[in-house]
């Protein structure tokens, strides 16, 4: 669960609820290609963590292999940090959450590493409703090894060093829905503020939140009949509908004209407003979201924002019925069976 200062202090100009500065949230400098949509994201995860004002050692940040796995070094540098093996961040998720339930957890994955070695991993995940943020930056290529195709690359697709793509992609969104994932959002790496709106209330959210980011790889991917580019999302995305997130602190003020805003209240308090745009979709109908994801890709459409959320189910730690001080602060005497407990097992074997 996110923590966040409670109400009542006024920020300095430069400084946020907690008294820290955006510097503080910087990570390392970028080894990324210049114009990387991961830069972005890595960008808005800053932005948000400040204007929360999150404070840096209550979050983990997790990993697996890829362009987009080395990006949480770039961000938030006074948070815990756990780089994985490819494909297997979810493991190091579901362990890291159930061991200390306090921490506010954000994973950054790709395409590659989410939707081919750790595909069965991710639906585990979801499965479990382990409570954390679950980023996909998504191109369409294995940019970390010179640009092969990756799981959600386009059928038909032609790269110069990789040949023609004849298979189907993946459609990670879709997987999560199906999967049971209560919380499953869409955005575009070049579309900062929707990116930055569904990031907090991703965060908000009490269990597994996948937010699929198209970020374009500039170095293999990044042609204009590429729906992982920059032109293609620039030109075709359409956004379901204008997103502002309410933070339980802030006063919850809407101005609109009856019947375009709808409101999904939170489990502990804030607010997404979500005003209507292109479509009239519903987020909280799960057969709603697969049939639009079902039309868009078969139309080729580029849909972003909120796709589907349920506040209903409960996630891992609740389902396990951890103790409210996390397991990992217990002292030996609270883990550990009695004696007499430990004996009346053994006699139980005999």
């Amino acid at each position: 669960m996110a923590t966040t200062a409670k109400p009542g202090r006024t920020p300095s100009p430069k400084t946020n609820l907690i008294g820290l500065e955006k510097s503080e949230y910087r990570g390392g400098v970028s080894t990324l290609c210049a114009g990387c949509g991961h830069d972005s994201i890595s960008s808005q995860i800053m932005a948000v963590a400040f204007e929360l004002s999150l404070r840096p050692s209550q979050i983990i940040k997790m990993s697996g292999i890829g362009c987009s796995s080395k990006s949480p070094a770039y961000f938030l540098n006074r948070s815990h940090g756990f780089n994985g093996l490819h494909g297997r961040m979810p493991s190091i998720a579901t362990g890291a959450t159930l061991a200390n339930h306090s921490l506010l957890a954000i994973g950054v994955s790709g395409d590659g590493d989410t939707g081919s070695i750790g595909l069965g991993q991710y639906k585990h995940l979801i499965r479990r409703n382990v409570p954390m943020t679950y980023i996909i930056e998504n191109n369409g290529v294995y940019g970390l090894t010179k640009g092969q195709f990756s799981a959600t690359a386009d059928v038909g697709q032609s790269l110069k060093y990789a040949g023609l793509n004849e298979l189907p992609p993946i459609d990670l969104c879709l997987e999560a829905v199906v999967g049971g994932c209560g919380f499953v959002a869409r955005s575009f790496a070049g579309d900062a503020k929707q990116v930055r709106a569904l990031l907090k209330a991703a965060i908000a959210y009490r269990g597994t939140a996948v937010l699929d980011i198209i970020s374009p790889c500039v170095t293999f991917n990044n042609h204009d009949s590429s729906t992982k580019s920059y032109p293609y999302g620039k030109e075709h995305e359409e956004a379901l509908h204008d997103i502002t997130y309410v933070a339980q602190y802030e006063e919850i003020v809407v101005d609109y004209e009856p019947g375009t805003v709808r409101e999904v209240r939170l489990h502990d308090g804030p607010v997404i407003q979500l005003r209507k745009l292109n479509e009239d979709h519903d987020p909280t109908s799960k057969l709603t979201a697969v049939q639009l994801l079902e039309e868009s890709a078969e139309k080729q459409e580029f849909i972003t924002g909120l796709i589907y959320i349920n506040e209903n189910r409960p996630s891992l730690p609740e389902l396990q019925h951890l103790p409210e001080t996390p397991l990992a602060r217990l002292d030996e005497s609270a883990l550990r069976p009695s004696r007499a407990a430990f004996d009346h097992l053994m006699a139980g074997l005999a």
